[in-house]
């Protein structure tokens, strides 16, 4: 069902942004809303996404509370759910450990935004305590269900708020990411997990785990959804000693010269796993087939920081958070976390100064290899890991799983887990872009490029995933632009004419509503005219466009039989690339098919 097809069964309302204001823009109320999430929560049977949830009578005041649809506020009556290490008034905060439970007297700042933008928190959900694990089962609390597999870990440390949202309880979810807690449950759950740049994000009101390390993050189930929550919350908050101006630059095309790096075959990891490296290979050769370059890298240096991050002098920042609690009540404290976080006894003032040492000659070695690439593209974890694995090693398939992650908050680098098609064996593809702090709106945009591709579902509800906005990516300096309509479209029998010059799909979109529609007489192969009319006549007509290199466009143009030209075409994205244009008494004996507005239909149309 796509965004725009709400039929009035609120069991079958996706929870995108896009769904959500259009339903409500067609009458659709909030407390109607707030109740189908609850009730989405209720039948997903699962006890341990949630530690706190708000009470029926209270959300629905919080609802009725929002008056009438407000498009200027941009979270108007969206479900959103909180990570049990963020204050939100009227939930106690626990960050999964009752001894150190809360109630807090105002809302973090993050929470505070989503509220002033309309967002409706629906409760608090499960997280491994203290949020030091990325599996999410060192809770006291059930553990939550990954929300594909049971057998498979939830990922953590922000489970219940991946899940949440993979099953579709919730649009958006906030957890924290200071080790890959914001990216590892995401790509476990088939959903975007966005890592913001360090301090982008305010933190007051965060219970830390390594407080110079740790940022808010954000669940979706898209990366445009995920980008809006961001715009909602990356804003300067004064009171926040860590925070940093954010970047929010619109969206951009990506360009044809952008550069990934990736791990090269000698240092990149997937623990046996072949599907996983089937995954991330096919990811790569999307990313060339688009036009963009991949540079191969040593990713030795990038594993040694990770390293630091447990083994090195950083754990005894997570034990300033609970040395009063491990000194006082040890056992109120998980058997795993309180092992890792007891290591920092050991650590001296010495440690500290030669880990932060160890960490400037690493970012040194490590700064001309970022420098030569404009961003990094690896998998979000070298392979799955099961509940039982966990039970036999609490430990050791932790680690594996932040092998793409841990050093991502100590080299200060932002970064965006992207579902990708499914691995060979059905299970959720997932890979990670990161660049410099700052570059967020970089990854969103070649977020949306690796989104696009293939066939997916949206986290594990079976809603298919809508087409991402336009535009993708952009010609580069020795290619021309084309927009096609008919024949030449994908899959359609004069595509070859392009594919076999070498041209590159980029987009699709539609023109500007100036253009007249029509089947031109003739064929096979059956053709479409586009004619510009400037009596208002005109319509939206779907187009394809892609970039052909100058050096082939020649014999292309020889190929294009009367009335048909090449000219200008104004599309609705803004651009103007060169197409198909009709001769206007080429048009007397064709077929009108304006209201139609895509050859594809008039070929359904015919076919029916």
């Amino acid at each position: 069902m796509r965004d725009e097809q709400f039929d009035g069964d609120l069991t079958r309302l996706p929870f995108t942004l896009p769904a959500l204001r259009a339903a409500y823009a067609g009458g659709l109320g909030a407390e109607a809303v707030a109740a189908e999430a609850l009730r989405r929560i209720a039948a997903a049977d699962d006890p341990g996404m949630f530690i706190s949830l708000a009470a029926p009578d209270a959300l629905a005041a919080a609802a009725r509370a929002l008056g009438t649809f407000d498009t200027d506020r941009p979270l108007w009556g969206v479900p959103v759910a909180v990570k049990d290490n963020i204050d939100a008034q009227g939930f106690p905060t626990t960050a999964a450990c009752p001894a150190y439970a809360y109630t807090p007297d105002a809302d973090a700042v993050t929470v505070a935004r989503l509220r002033a933008a309309g967002a409706l928190i629906v409760g608090k959900t499960n997280l491994d305590q203290f949020a030091t694990g990325l599996v999410g089962v060192r809770t006291p609390y059930p553990v939550p269900i990954n929300a594909l597999d049971p057998e498979i870990v939830p990922g953590g440390s922000s489970s219940g708020s991946a899940v949440a949202v993979a099953r579709g309880c919730v649009a958006l979810a906030l957890g924290t990411d200071t080790a890959g807690s914001g990216r590892v449950p995401a790509g476990l759950n088939n959903i975007v997990g966005l890592k913001p740049s360090l301090g982008a994000l305010s933190s007051r009101g965060v219970v830390p785990a390594c407080a110079t390390l740790d940022t808010v993050s954000v669940f979706a189930l898209t990366v445009a959804d995920a980008w809006d929550a961001f715009k909602v919350l990356a804003r300067p908050d004064p009171g926040d000693p860590r925070g940093r101006p954010a970047v929010l630059a619109p969206p951009s095309t990506v360009p044809s010269d952008l550069r990934i790096g990736v791990p090269d075959a000698a240092s990149i990891r997937f623990a046996g796993d072949t599907a996983q490296a089937a995954m991330f290979a096919s990811t790569c050769q999307h990313l060339a087939d688009c036009g963009l370059t991949i540079v191969e890298i040593d990713f030795a240096p990038f594993f040694e920081v990770a390293a630091l991050l447990y083994d090195g002098p950083w754990v005894a920042e997570r034990h300033t958070v609970i040395a009063d609690l491990l000194a006082r009540d040890p056992e109120a404290i998980d058997p795993t976390v309180r092992g890792i976080v007891a290591k920092a006894l050991g650590i001296s003032a010495t440690d500290v100064f030669r880990g932060l040492y160890r960490l400037t000659d690493l970012r040194h070695g490590i700064a001309p290899v970022l420098a030569g690439v404009d961003c990094l593209c690896v998998p979000t974890f070298p392979t799955f890991c099961s509940r039982a694995d966990l039970a036999a090693d609490p430990v050791g398939p932790n680690s594996l799983l932040g092998t793409y992650t841990n050093f991502v908050n100590l080299l200060d680098l932002c970064g965006l887990a992207v579902p990708t098609p499914a691995r060979t064996d059905g299970r959720p593809g997932s890979v990670t872009l990161l660049a410099a702090a700052g570059q967020d709106r970089k990854l969103a945009d070649l977020g949306t490029v690796i989104e696009s591709w293939g066939e997916r579902s949206l986290g594990a509800t079976g809603w298919p995933r809508p087409e991402p906005p336009a535009p993708l990516l952009s010609a580069g300096p020795h290619e021309a632009e084309i927009a096609v309509c008919g024949a030449h479209l994908s899959g359609l029998p004069l595509n070859a004419q392009l594919t076999t010059r070498r041209a590159r799909f980029l987009r699709r979109t539609t023109t500007t509503a100036d253009y007249r529609f029509y089947a031109l007489p003739g064929g096979p192969p059956e053709r479409p005219g586009l004619l510009r009319v400037a009596d208002g006549t005109g319509g939206e007509i779907a187009v394809e466009v892609w970039a052909i290199p100058l050096a082939e466009l020649g014999s292309f143009l020889a190929d294009i039989p009367a009335p048909l030209g090449l000219g200008r075409v104004h599309l609705s994205d803004g651009s103007t690339p060169v197409g198909f244009l009709c001769e206007a008494a080429g048009c007397t004996h064709a077929t009108d098919i304006t209201r139609l507005g895509d050859w594809r239909a008039f070929i359904a149309v015919g076919a029916g």
